[in-house]
């Protein structure tokens, strides 16, 4: 029995090595070339696989993009999330508007394609994938509605602006860096920052306090 036990195991982590190496491809490709212009063989070839082996770990390109979407929305919240409670207690809530900023813009730009994939797919996968997705889209909006609320309450954003124009704005900014931002000209963390400033810097009111 421990012989059998100790076979198992490696096994187990390689069929798992497997399907991360598959994933990290077909966020690759699918951010690349899109759902409708991706197939499961090339995505097998990036990584040297035959076609029939991946069909083992993934059955269906709509599995497949299911699951690198899943994992994008799920590291997006997660990563921000992190990002906020590193925050020292006395930040106040630009600076956790900021955080936030800085950290999605980092993942649409550096995380290994899984966020701007995401980002690129919603509109192009089918729609029973597509509401699946929009759910959890929503509840990571919900996180940013909170950022700006606080801030707004803060006195850091004006009054005259409407909340939810605010956040998708703002949202989409950042996305669309996964459109324009080449490495190797700028650190993503000074694009990062700067892109926090300009969008926070319109948001401030008149008569608050710069930092």
């Amino acid at each position: 029995m421990p012989r059998i036990r100790e076979r198992r195991a490696p096994a187990k982590r390689k069929s798992e090595r497997t399907r991360s190496a598959i994933l990290d491809a077909a966020a690759r490709v699918f951010r690349d070339r899109g759902y409708s212009g991706t197939t499961l063989a090339e995505i097998a070839s990036e990584i040297g696989m035959m076609a029939g082996s991946l069909y083992y770990h993934f059955d269906s390109r709509e599995k497949l993009v299911e699951e690198v979407m899943s994992l994008g929305q799920r590291r997006s919240r997660e990563a921000v999330e992190a990002r906020l409670a590193e925050l020292p207690l006395r930040a106040t809530p630009l600076d956790r508007l900021r955080a936030a900023l800085e950290t999605h813009l980092e993942l649409v730009v550096e995380q290994e394609y899984y966020t701007s994939a995401t980002i690129k797919l919603i509109w192009q996968v089918p729609p029973e994938i597509r509401e699946r997705q929009l759910v959890a889209q929503r509840a990571y909006g919900a996180l940013w509605k909170k950022l700006i609320a606080d801030a707004r309450r803060g006195g850091w954003i004006r009054d005259d602006l409407d909340p939810s124009v605010v956040r998708m704005g703002m949202l989409g900014a950042l996305n669309w860096a996964a459109d324009w931002f080449r490495p190797g000209k700028l650190p993503a963390r000074r694009v990062a920052s700067d892109l926090a400033s300009l969008l926070l810097e319109g948001l401030r009111p008149q008569n608050s306090k710069s930092q």
